[in-house]
C-alpha cells in the first residue's frame, strides 16, 4: 500500500470512528427499545469515550497528513453530547484557522458558540460557512441562530424572523426528505406565528413541518421535535394530541422537565375551564341571573341589523342563534350573544381566554387572538361574534373529562363588545414573546 492508500485508509478510518457514535446516537431507539431511553446519555457517552481514545491513538499519524481535519474530528465527537465543551471550540477553532475552506469545521464551531451560548459568534460560523458552500447544515443552523440573537427594536426582531423562515425553507429546498430541516422550518413559522402576527395559515404551515419531520427516523426519534410539536398544537386547539405530544417527549428523554412541565400547565389550563364552567364562572346565581336577563338585541351592536361584511368582502345577514344551535366548523351567516362570566388564567399570554354564556345560560370558551398585551373584556360585557368557528373539545385524559365548545377569534376587531365594534387599540401589533425551544 503506497503513502496516499495510507493516508486514505487513516482518514476513512478517523471518519468512521466519529460517525458511528453519531449514528449509534441518532439510531438509538431502532436498536434499543424506547424504555431504555434513561440510559440513552449513557451509553452514548461510552461510545464516544472509546472512540476519543481511539482517536488518540492515530493522532501521531493524522496530523501528519491532515491537522485540521483530525481537530475537526475530534471537536465534532466532544459535541456529540448536547452541552457545551470548550475543548470542543477550542479545536473547531484551531481547525478553521489551519483549513478556513472547511465547511463542516465551520458548522460545528457555530454549533460550539450556539450551545455556549453566544449567538453572535455562531452567526459568523454559519455565514462564513456558506460564503464557501451553500448547505443545509449551515442555513437550518443559522435559521435556529436568527431567532436567538438579541435586538434594540422590534422591527430588528421581525426582520431577523423573516430571514429566519427565509433560510429555513432554503435548507428544506436543498434536501426534502432531511427530517431535521423539516423540524426547524416548523419552528420558524411557529417563530413567525407567535412573533410577528398571529395568522392561522402560518400555524397550519408550522404543523406541515413537523408531519414531514416525522417521516424521518432521526428526526422522529428527538423529543425536541414532539415538544415544540406539542407547543404548536396548544394553539391549533387540538388539546388531545397536544397533551400526546409531550407524552413523547418525555418518553424520549426522560431526563428533560421541559415536556413535563408544559404537560401540567395546559392540565391546569383545562381543568381551570372546566371547572369555572361548572361553577359558572364563580358567580353567585343572583348576578349571574342579572346579566343573563339584560341581554338584549342592541348589543349585538352592527351585528344586530344591516349587512355584514365577511372576512371574504361579501355582505350578508346575520342571524342570531344560541349557543346550542352552533355546529362544529364554521358556522356562516350567523351570529352568537353571551355575557363574560369569567376569564381563565394561563401561563401564555396567548390566547386571551374567558367563558361566555348566552340567555339560556349555555357556556362557551373564546380564545382570542392578536390582542394588545394587557387588553381584553372583562365579567358582565356582552359581547357578539359573527361567524363563529366552533371546535367540540371532548376527550379523557388521566381519568378526567374535558368536554366543551371553543371558539377561536383570530382578531378582537371582529367583536362587538357591550354594543360597540372592537376599537383598533385592542388589535396587538408584534407580539413579543419569547419562542421556547430552537
Amino acid at each position: 500500500m503506497g503513502p496516499d492508500e495510507e493516508s486514505g485508509e487513516l482518514v476513512c478510518t478517523m471518519e468512521r470512528l466519529v460517525d458511528d457514535v453519531y449514528k449509534f446516537r441518532d439510531h438509538y431507539f431502532e436498536n434499543h427499545p424506547i424504555e431504555d431511553a434513561l440510559h440513552k446519555g449513557r451509553k452514548v457517552r461510552e461510545k464516544q469515550g472509546e472512540a476519543l481514545a481511539a482517536l488518540a491513538q492515530l493522532e501521531e499519524k493524522a496530523t501528519l497528513v491532515d491537522r485540521a481535519l483530525y481537530l475537526y474530528l475530534r471537536g465534532k465527537l466532544l459535541n456529540v453530547d448536547s452541552e457545551f465543551s470548550k475543548e470542543a471550540e477550542s479545536l473547531l477553532s484551531r481547525a478553521v484557522k489551519l483549513n478556513p475552506r472547511m465547511v463542516e469545521a465551520w458548522n460545528e464551531l457555530g454549533e460550539s458558540y450556539t450551545r455556549k451560548p453566544d449567538f453572535v459568534n455562531s452567526r459568523i460560523c454559519f455565514e462564513g460557512a456558506l460564503e464557501h458552500k451553500k448547505n443545509k447544515v449551515s442555513l437550518r443552523s443559522l435559521s435556529m441562530v436568527l431567532r436567538q440573537l438579541s435586538t434594540s427594536t422590534p422591527q430588528e426582531k421581525v426582520s431577523n424572523i423573516d430571514d429566519s423562515l427565509a433560510k429555513g425553507r432554503e435548507a428544506v429546498a436543498l434536501d426534502t426528505k432531511d427530517g431535521m430541516s423539516w423540524s426547524i422550518l416548523g419552528n420558524a413559522f411557529f417563530s413567525h406565528f407567535f412573533m410577528v402576527s398571529q395568522n392561522p395559515k402560518t400555524l397550519k404551515q408550522a404543523m406541515s413541518a413537523y408531519s414531514q419531520a416525522e417521516k424521518d427516523v432521526v428526526s422522529r426519534s428527538t423529543p425536541e421535535l414532539h415538544y415544540n410539536k406539542g407547543i404548536a398544537l396548544k394553539y391549533e386547539e387540538m388539546f388531545e394530541c397536544d397533551l400526546k405530544s409531550f407524552a413523547k417527549a418525555q418518553v424520549l428523554d426522560p431526563t428533560w422537565e421541559g415536556p413535563k412541565k408544559q404537560e401540567e400547565n395546559l392540565i391546569k389550563y383545562l381543568d381551570s375551564i372546566t371547572t369555572l364552567i361548572q361553577l359558572k364562572g364563580k358567580l353567585k346565581p343572583k348576578k349571574l341571573s342579572s346579566m343573563l336577563e339584560t341581554l338584549e338585541p342592541k348589543n349585538l351592536g352592527v351585528y344586530g341589523g344591516g349587512s355584514y361584511i365577511s372576512p371574504g368582502g361579501v355582505a350578508v345577514k346575520l342571524n342570531h342563534i344560541s349557543f346550542k344551535e352552533l355546529a362544529a366548523g364554521l358556522n356562516s351567516e350567523v351570529v352568537v350573544l353571551g355575557r363574560v362570566i369569567c376569564s381563565v388564567f394561563s401561563e401564555e399570554s396567548v390566547p386571551f381566554t374567558f367563558v361566555v354564556m348566552d340567555a339560556a345560560g349555555a357556556a362557551l370558551v373564546v380564545t382570542l387572538y392578536n390582542l394588545s398585551p394587557g387588553r381584553g373584556v372583562i365579567i358582565g360585557d356582552s359581547v357578539a361574534i359573527a361567524e363563529p368557528y366552533l371546535t367540540e373539545i371532548d376527550f379523557t385524559h388521566q381519568d378526567q373529562e374535558y368536554k366543551f365548545g371553543v371558539v377561536r377569534v383570530e382578531s378582537p376587531l371582529v367583536l362587538v363588545i357591550n354594543g360597540k365594534k372592537a376599537s383598533k387599540d385592542l388589535q396587538a401589533g408584534v407580539q413579543m414573546t419569547t419562542f421556547t425551544k430552537s
